[in-house]
């Protein structure tokens, strides 16, 4: 419903004295005015509808009390509702990247200037890169900056035993969405967006990638739909032409990874002689969460061995640590 549709539809419930109506349309009048960050006026506008004389509005407030769909075998949730404060300072990526994301905000909140030009807003976007590179935590940061919950899509419990529960489970979630505005995220999207053309792909998977894409295509409402994978490379082409926009997280460079290194050791006392500059040239090819799995390893080691400060020996122990963890997980080492 557009703007000017919800101001009349405010007109012809107070005029038929349809206090359910009314309330329904102001409601959805404020969360728009909130979505805007339009914040003092959204305040005023719910103290005017909330403190009303009318006992009918004041005691009832218009809550989605719509429960969260579950997997039908197991009883799984199939989603998870999040909230989130930070904002796009929180997150240390780079600037083209990050610039993306802030247009995609600014359009939602200027969604009605550009319909007087027969404009949408971006709705789909497909995050890539490799993993820990900040994809989840951009979602987080727009459902914040945004002040609209997150979802997230739990595809370890949409992708059931039947396979033929999974098509049902991913309408289940859409069906859901439908009904308010949302931030949603798809995380791990490769499970579901799989070439159908891979020959090792079971027919009934293909049929589930077909109804994705159907309910991609129908889907209604002002949510804006967040897909992300760490592996765009066999991703069906269909599902490209399906977003709006394509956001790619490259690693951080040597100036990225030191500002991320200066946030994860805030939280300790550090000695003189650490030097941030080389830690992040000693680290290339990390990502953010990479570089935080390490500095909690460096603070925990300095304080069970009861130390007031961190050492840049602890720091260093612990990247070489990492490196050391990645080498076996590759197989570089330890195999004969």
């Amino acid at each position: 419903m557009t703007t000017s549709e919800l101001i009349k539809q405010l007109f012809l419930s107070f005029s038929n004295k349809d206090n359910e109506s009314f309330e329904l349309a102001a409601r959805e009048y404020i969360e728009r005015e909130k979505r805007k960050k339009h914040n003092i006026v959204a305040k005023d506008l719910e103290k005017a509808l909330y403190n009303s004389g009318d006992i009918s509005i004041s005691k009832k407030r218009f809550k989605n009390n719509i429960p969260i769909p579950r997997d039908t075998e197991k009883g799984f949730p199939l989603l998870e509702i999040q909230h989130f404060e930070g904002s796009f300072n929180d997150l240390i990526i780079s600037k083209e990247t990050k610039e993306q994301l802030e247009q995609i905000v600014r359009e939602f909140k200027d969604s009605d200037i550009l319909a007087t030009y027969n404009l949408q807003y971006k709705k789909k976007i497909l995050l890539c890169g490799k993993p820990g590179t900040g994809k989840t935590f951009s979602a987080k940061i727009m459902s914040s900056v945004l002040n609209i919950p997150l979802i997230y899509i739990r595809f370890d419990a949409i992708i059931s035993s039947y396979l033929g529960e999974t098509a049902g489970n991913l309408r289940k979630v859409f069906d859901f969405i439908e009904h308010a505005t949302w931030i949603v995220l798809f995380d791990e999207f490769d499970i579901i967006g799989k070439n159908r053309d891979d020959n090792h792909e079971h027919g009934e998977i293909k049929r589930v990638v077909n109804n994705f894409l159907q309910m991609l295509d129908n889907l209604k409402g002002d949510s804006i739909i967040l897909a992300a994978t760490n592996h765009q490379n066999i991703l069906d082409p269909a599902i490209w032409r399906r977003f709006d926009d394509v956001i790619y997280y490259n690693l951080p460079d040597a100036k990225i990874r030191q500002q991320i290194f200066e946030i994860y050791l805030k939280p300790m006392k550090r000695e003189s002689n650490i030097d941030l500059e080389k830690i992040s040239h000693l680290t290339e090819n990390f990502s953010p969460a990479d570089i935080k799995m390490v500095t909690e390893e460096a603070m925990k080691t300095t304080i069970i061995n009861s130390k007031n400060l961190i050492s840049m020996i602890d720091i260093e122990t612990s990247v070489n640590k990492f490196i050391r963890r990645e080498k076996v997980r590759n197989n570089e080492i330890g195999a004969k």
